[in-house]
């Protein structure tokens, strides 16, 4: 279906694909979670590779919320070399998101639409109005405007989106969570740990509510410089320790690695040995990265006897 134009953000919205149907995994004990993952599958279940698509095109069959709301630029920091990371002022307080969901970027003055996952939590939105993104450097024209004519108080409109993200409710039955990373494939998983720390702090404050298992993050990246949020999750892991852990992996690291970050970091690549220890029945896998990446731990998880039923899967471009 589509979208009539909208103008009521300060600046024409162009026509968008406004997708409503979702895919959702088959039904098991474990998806009594109110979450679904869109994901593109084969006949045998890997992952496959398209075409490299525009964002409104690639995600025309995903969930999309009616609302634009527009948003302020209110910071705007290095996250790495080549990371950009901001944070936008909400003007709509009717404005939510769910861990791990995407974000319709749009841009005064530049035709195409971007498409960046969100990075920070539900609950920063519920107390502060603010949001997070943060955008690797492209010639893609919205990442391209972000790193070079992005300043403070810019004005953009957001929608949010996507199929991929842990919304659990009180009731829900408690699960353990696997997060594997790879590269800026980073940002929902960091937004889902991020939601689990609120999860865990509300149920220590109150003394109810959604009681999360344990969570592993795998982070596998070039090298440290571009391990994002590294410095966060360092501080959840502290905060929660045994609760939230995290191994980084390093693939071509060429200099020393600091001594705070030592006792984390593997290189090479996230193994079947790596993954294995955590194989039961409640355990949830969420993995984002690039395809390739993807199609790997997918495989691994296969061969170690993961339900397809728990994975869950959102390939980054």
């Amino acid at each position: 279906m589509m979208a009539c134009a909208a103008t009521s953000v300060g600046f024409t919205i162009p026509q968008l694909l406004r997708g409503t149907s979702r895919i959702f995994p088959t039904h098991s004990a474990l998806v009594v979670l109110r979450h679904s993952a869109f994901c593109y599958c084969t006949v045998n279940g890997t992952t496959k590779s398209k075409r490299k698509m525009d964002h409104l095109e690639r995600t025309a069959n995903n969930f999309r919320q009616e609302m634009i709301s527009q948003a302020k630029v209110c910071g705007i920091s290095n996250e790495s070399e080549t990371v950009k990371r901001l944070r936008l002022a909400i003007t709509n307080k009717d404005f939510t998101f769910k861990a791990g969901q995407w974000v319709d970027f749009f841009i005064p003055g530049v035709s195409v639409v971007g498409g960046f996952s969100i990075c920070s939590s539900p609950g920063l939105l519920e107390r502060d109005g603010i949001l997070e993104l943060a955008v690797k450097h492209a010639v893609h024209p919205p990442a391209h405007w972000i790193h070079t004519e992005c300043t403070l108080d810019s004005e953009v409109a957001l929608r949010v989106g996507g199929d991929f993200f842990f919304d659990p409710q009180p009731g829900d039955p408690p699960v353990k969570l696997v997060l594997i990373a790879g590269g800026v494939g980073i940002n929902p998983l960091f937004a889902i740990l991020l939601h689990i720390a609120d999860l865990h702090e509300y149920q220590e404050s109150k003394g109810y509510g959604y009681k999360i298992g344990t969570v592993k993050l795998y982070y596998s990246a070039k090298n440290t410089n571009e391990l994002l949020f590294k410095k966060n999750i360092l501080g959840l892991m502290n905060a929660f320790p045994g609760k939230i852990t995290c191994r980084f992996h390093v693939t071509q690291q060429s200099s020393q690695i600091c001594k705070e970050l030592q006792p984390y970091v593997t290189e090479g690549r996230i193994s079947e040995e790596d993954l294995e220890k955590h194989v039961s029945k409640d355990t949830l896998w969420y993995i984002c990265g690039p395809p390739p990446m993807i199609e790997s731990i997918s495989k691994l998880l296969a061969n170690i006897g993961v339900s397809r039923d728990c994975v869950f899967f959102e390939k980054w471009w």
